[in-house]
C-alpha cells in the first residue's frame, strides 16, 4: 500500500491490487492513552470465520465472539483453525467476559480452547447461544460461568456498559451489542440481515439502532459478508415453496445437508416432511445434539411422531424417509461426503434426492462440487442453490447495509466479518451514505484500532496468525509442517538409506532407495545410485564425514537428478547411519 494510504489509515478506497500484508511497517501499539478505547480484531477480517474482537478500556478487556475457521485444501490434516490468543494470554485476568452474538461455529467454536486457559471467564449470550456452547463445553469437560441476556437488556461488565439488540440471522436468538465506555459508544452488529418476514417473527430492531443513532454511534463494526451483493436478501419464507416442490417431486428418500445450527432451515424441512407424510431422522452427532437443544428450548417445533431414530429407517418405505445431516460445505468427514464416497452406512441409490440447503462458503467450492459429483455418480438428484431456490443468505446485502447506515449515521465505520473484497465493498457503502472517508478504517486481523477523542485510527499491530488444531494437537502444527504435508501429497517422498564407515566416510551398505507417490519407477533409481556413491566418496576424500553433511549432500544430489529428469520436487529423506 502507498504511504499516503497508510498515513491516512485507509482514508480512501484504494482500487489497486491488495497485498497480503498491507501494514508491514506497523509495530506493537503504544500504551493506550487514558480515556481511549482499543479495538483489536484477532479474526474475521480478511476471512470468513474465526471471528474474535478484543475491546480494551481502563485496563480491562471485553471479548466479542470467539470462533473458528474451517481449513481449506492447502491445509491438509487440519481440523480447525483458531484465533491466536498470544496477545491476551498474559492478561486473561483482565477479561470481564466473552459476549457471544450467536451460536454459529465461526463465532463460538474457539471458546473451549480459550477457556482451557482460564475456565472461569464469564460467557454472555442469549438462551440458545449459551445452550449450544454449554453442550460443546461438556465435551471438553468445562463447566462455564454464564450470564443469559435478552434483547433490550443492559449489563455492566466492568467498565463496559453493554446493551443487547435483536438482529435477524439464519439462527434464532442472534444479538448485536452496543458497548458504552468513557471513550464513546461502539456498536458491533454480529451477523445480521433485515428479513421483514422472519420465520420466528423476530425482526432486526431498527428502532433500537435509531435510538442509538440519536445518542451518537462513535464506532460501528458492521457485517460485510454480502456487501458486494446488490439489493435486499429475500425473506426466509420464500424458499418454503421451493422446498415443498422438491418434496412433491421426490420418488425415494430425501437427504438434506445443512449446517447443524441452521434451526430455521431445519424447521422448514420438518414442516415439508410433515405435510408430505414423511418421517425425519437426524444424522451426525452435532446435528442430533443441536436440534435436540433447539427442540427442548422451544426454538424448533416438531409434530409428534415426526422424528425417528436413524436405526429404524430400514423399516420405512423410501418415499416416507427424510434424512437431515451435516456436510453442506464438503467437509471430508461429514456424513454427506462419506455418503458420496461410499464410506457411510447410508448408501445413495438411484432416485434419491439430495438437498444442499446452504450457500457456499468462499474457499469450499471445489470440495462441495466434488461431493455433488460423487452423489450424482450414484444416481442421486442433487438440488442446490445453483439450480433451485433452497437457500437464502443470513447476511445483509448492499441495499440493507445502505439502509442500515442511513439509520445509524456512525461517526466512524470499521467493516468486519468478510474477505478483503467484502470489507472494501462495505467501506464504499459507508462512504456513499456520508461517513467521512478518513473515518472509515479497513483493518486486518491483528491490526489495532484506537478510538481517541471521537476518531478511530490504526495504532499498531499484534500477532494474529493461524493456530491449527490437528487431533489433540493445538498450535503444534506450523506452516512449515503444512508445506511438508502438501509436498508429500502432491509430489511424494523418496527415502535414501546409506551406511557409512565412521572413520573413513566410505559407503559400507546402500544406498537403498524407496519411493512413495513420486511417480518414478523403482527401476529408474539404478541410474542415480552411482552418482550418490561418487558424491559421498568425494566428500570423504575432502574430509567430510559428519552424518548431517552427508545427508545434505544426498538430498542435493537426488533432488537435482529428479528435477532434471522428471521436473518433480518430492520430499527427499536421507538417512545416514555410521558404523
Amino acid at each position: 500500500m502507498r504511504a499516503a494510504c497508510l498515513q491516512g489509515h485507509v482514508a480512501r478506497v484504494v482500487k489497486e491490487k491488495l497485498l497480503s500484508h498491507p501494514h508491514p511497517e506497523l509495530g506493537p501499539p503504544p500504551k493506550l492513552p487514558k480515556g481511549g478505547l482499543r479495538v483489536t480484531p484477532l479474526g474475521g477480517l480478511g476471512e470468513i470465520g474465526r471471528n474474535m474482537t478484543v475491546f480494551e478500556f481502563d485496563g480491562r478487556l471485553l471479548i466479542v465472539d470467539c470462533g473458528v475457521l474451517f481449513p481449506e485444501e492447502e491445509q491438509p490434516g487440519i481440523d480447525l483453525i483458531l484465533p491466536d490468543f498470544s496477545s491476551i494470554r498474559d492478561r486473561l485476568d483482565d477479561i470481564e467476559g466473552i459476549v457471544l452474538t450467536h451460536g454459529h461455529e465461526d463465532h463460538i467454536g474457539a471458546v473451549p480452547y480459550l477457556l482451557r486457559e482460564k475456565p472461569d471467564i464469564p460467557l454472555i449470550g442469549s438462551k440458545l447461544t449459551l445452550a449450544l456452547i454449554e453442550a460443546k463445553l461438556q465435551e471438553h469437560r468445562i463447566r462455564p460461568y454464564t450470564l443469559e441476556v435478552k434483547e433490550g437488556e443492559r449489563e455492566n461488565l466492568g467498565p463496559f456498559d453493554c446493551e443487547f439488540i435483536a438482529v435477524n440471522h439464519s439462527i434464532p436468538d442472534a444479538l448485536a451489542v452496543a458497548i458504552r465506555t468513557g471513550a464513546g459508544l461502539v456498536v458491533a452488529t454480529g451477523d445480521f440481515k433485515m428479513d421483514q418476514l422472519p420465520l420466528d417473527n423476530r425482526l432486526t430492531d431498527l428502532h433500537a439502532f435509531a435510538r442509538l443513532s440519536e445518542e451518537g454511534i462513535d464506532l460501528l463494526l458492521s457485517d460485510s459478508t454480502n456487501a458486494e451483493v446488490p439489493g435486499f436478501v429475500p425473506p426466509e419464507r420464500d424458499i418454503s415453496n421451493a422446498i415443498r416442490g422438491v418434496f412433491a417431486g421426490a420418488q425415494k428418500r430425501i437427504i438434506v445437508a445443512s449446517f447443524a445450527s441452521h434451526v430455521h432451515r431445519i424447521q422448514q424441512i420438518l414442516d415439508a416432511a410433515h405435510e408430505y407424510g414423511r418421517r425425519v431422522a437426524f444424522v451426525g452427532r452435532s446435528m442430533v445434539r443441536n436440534m435436540g437443544i433447539a427442540r427442548d428450548l422451544g426454538y424448533l417445533r416438531v409434530p409428534a411422531g415426526l422424528i425417528v431414530d436413524v436405526k429404524t429407517l430400514d423399516d420405512l418405505p423410501d418415499d416416507e424417509v427424510v434424512l437431515v445431516c451435516t456436510g453442506s460445505q464438503g467437509e471430508p468427514m461429514a456424513a454427506l461426503s462419506r455418503m458420496a464416497n461410499r464410506d457411510h452406512q447410508i448408501r445413495i441409490v438411484p432416485g434419491d434426492t439430495v438437498i444442499l440447503a446452504s450457500s457456499l462458503i468462499p474457499g469450499n467450492e471445489n470440495a462441495v462440487y466434488r461431493v455433488i459429483n460423487g452423489l450424482t455418480r450414484w444416481g442421486a438428484n442433487v438440488v442446490h442453490k445453483g439450480n433451485a431456490k433452497v437457500h437464502v443468505s443470513g447476511h445483509a446485502s448492499a441495499g440493507e447495509l445502505l439502509y442500515f447506515y442511513n439509520i445509524c449515521k456512525p461517526r466512524n465505520l470499521m467493516p468486519v466479518h468478510g474477505e478483503w473484497r467484502h470489507l472494501r465493498a462495505n467501506a464504499e457503502l459507508g462512504a456513499m451514505t456520508g461517513v467521512p472517508k478518513d473515518r472509515i478504517v479497513i483493518a486486518e486481523d491483528g491490526v489495532v484500532v484506537d478510538l481517541i477523542d471521537g476518531k478511530a485510527r490504526i495504532s499498531g499491530k499484534v500477532q494474529a496468525g493461524y493456530v491449527y488444531v490437528d487431533g489433540l494437537s493445538v498450535g503444534d502444527v506450523t506452516d512449515a509442517s503444512l508445506k511438508d504435508r502438501r509436498i508429500l501429497g502432491d509430489e511424494g517422498i523418496i527415502s535414501v538409506f546409506v551406511v557409512v564407515d565412521s572413520t573413513t566416510g566410505k559407503v559400507v551398505s546402500g544406498p537403498n532407495i524407496q519411493a512413495r507417490g513420486s511417480g518414478i519407477e523403482d527401476s529408474a533409481f539404478a541410474a542415480i545410485l552411482p552418482k550418490i556413491e561418487d558424491a559421498i566418496a568425494r566428500a570423504g576424500a575432502d574430509g567430510v564425514a559428519e552424518p548431517h553433511q552427508i545427508q545434505q549432500l544426498i538430498r542435493r544430489t537426488m533432488g537435482k537428478w529428479v528435477s532434471d529428469g522428471y521436473r518433480r520436487r518430492p520430499m527427499i529423506l536421507p538417512v545416514v547411519v555410521e558404523v
